[in-house]
This record gives structure tokens, sequence and C-alpha cells, in this order.
């Protein structure tokens, strides 16, 4: 059996790796006043943060149309037997309903659909996990069973300047965003049940780092190969210093720089900062 890999755009992989681990990407999108842009195709980053500042509005997102998800598995189909498609969490978008439907549509090729119940970076230890089993001659069901496992060790933890692009963009309760914005607190956020959901309230920046740190020494003294990822919301200074001191600090824990993207920055918004981890 051949199984290919499957995810979309906000799993901010580089090309590098979609390339050296043959992943395929569906972009999701923004969308400003009445242009669409897809994610990694039609609009950079940088280009992205600074269309959002002159902007007067925040832009919206879009999952990819389902006709997406179908070419490409048809596509796939010719040459494969099988295929995984990971997505972030079903509980902030239907992109993964999405592509589970395109799979029931499409036929010559065994679709299995992984919620990975997050976003970013985080969801890109799956994909990548998933591709090199694959590329090994791993199945589909293999897979996902590994990934399963995997959920079982993730975490991650965000922190936003302004939780009020979350809660417009209907991705954080009203509530919570307002006694954040009322008592002017950095609150740790992470998923939980699918959606992002406060976990700690902290009162600055600096201690809402330090707590996020806390969490990552806790597992490192426990089981110390753990890979982990700081994702950045163009703040790539800060995001790379702060890799430099948890690195120092956590030598047995391999990190890489990532980045929110347009799609997952919409909602966060500029100077957002993350962490997310696995044991290995």
């Amino acid at each position: 059996m051949t199984t290919a890999v499957v995810t979309d755009s906000t799993a901010y992989l580089s090309k590098a790796e979609e390339q050296q681990y043959n992943i395929h990407v569906v972009p999701l999108s923004v969308i400003f006043d009445k242009e669409t842009y897809a994610e990694g195709v039609d609009i950079d980053v940088a280009t992205f943060y600074d269309k959002v500042r002159e902007a007067k509005e925040l832009p919206k997102t879009s999952q990819p149309p389902i006709g997406e998800f179908v070419s490409l598995f048809e596509k796939l189909a010719k040459d494969y037997d099988e295929i995984v498609t990971i997505h972030l969490s079903s509980g902030i978008s239907g992109t993964y309903q999405g592509a589970v439907q395109a799979g029931e549509i499409v036929e010559d090729v065994d679709v299995y659909g992984f919620d990975s119940e997050i976003a970013c970076a985080v969801q890109g230890f799956y994909v990548i996990e998933a591709a090199k089993m694959a590329q090994q001659g791993a199945s589909a069901k293999e897979i996902i069973t590994k990934l399963d496992e995997m959920k079982q060790e993730m975490r991650a933890y965000f922190m936003v300047d302004d939780l009020s692009h979350l809660q417009r963009g209907g991705r954080l309760s009203a509530a919570s965003a307002l006694i954040g914005g009322l008592l002017q607190v950095k609150p740790i956020l992470h998923f939980q049940n699918k959606v992002i959901v406060p976990f700690e309230k902290i009162r600055t920046r600096k201690r809402a780092l330090k707590r996020v740190e806390e969490l990552l020494g806790e597992d490192v003294a426990v089981h110390p190969n753990i890979e982990a990822t700081v994702i950045h919301a163009n703040c790539e200074a800060e995001g790379q210093e702060w890799l430099e001191t948890l690195q120092a600090k956590y030598p047995s824990v391999h990190f890489k720089l990532s980045y929110f993207g347009p799609v997952i920055g919409t909602h966060l918004g500029e100077g957002s900062l993350g962490l997310g981890w696995y044991k290995k």
C-alpha cells in the first residue's frame, strides 16, 4: 500500500519540509474587503501583517472549498492507495469536515481524516511524523494509530497581546475576552476539547512566558526527549531570543522557530507568542 499525506496551510511547514517529506498542502484564505488571498500562495506573512495594520477592519478567514480537496484527492488516487489528511482543529474551522466529506466523494482511494485538535507548527508535528512513516511504507491505519498516541503527549500554550481579535473572530468567548481586557491581564491560552480557552490568567507578558517555560520544564523533568517549537506572530527577533533562552535552559529539547501565518494571525494578532511540544 502507498500512502499520501495531505494537510492545510495552517501547519505552516516550510517549502523544504513539504518537498523533503512529499506533503500536499491545501490553502485556507484570508479576505480583505472583497479581495481573497490563498495563504502561502497569494500572500506572504510580512505582506499580511502590513495589510492588517493598514486595514480599517480585520480580515476574515475562509476554509478551502470542498472541490479543492476533491480535485487533489482524485489526482493522488492515480498514484496512491490511501490518503491521510491532517487538519487544524475542527473546533475552530470546518476544514477537517470538508476534507472528510471530499474523501467520501472520491472513489479509487481510501481517505483517512485526522483532526489535530490544534493548529500551526504543532499540527505540523503530526504531519511530518505521518509523512516520515508514509515514506517508510506505513499504512494509513498505522499512521493514524501513531498520531493518536502523539496526541496524548502534545502540549501547546500561547499568549496574545489583544484578545479582541479572537473574540471578534468567534474563537474565544466574549466573557473570556472581556475579563482579560478589564483586568489588563495576559491570559495563557490553550486548546481544550478542540477550542481555544484560557489556561491561566497572568498579569504581564514576561510572567506569562515564564509560566509557559515552567510548564515545559515539568515535562522535561519527566521525559527529556522532547520536540518543541516557538511560534511568533511577526515578532521574529523576540521569538528567536525566547528560543535561545529555552535552549540554554533545556539542552535536551530540540527546538525550532515557526510563525503564526495569515489565517491564524488574523485571530491572534501581531505580537503573539506560543510554545508547543511533545514527548518523543
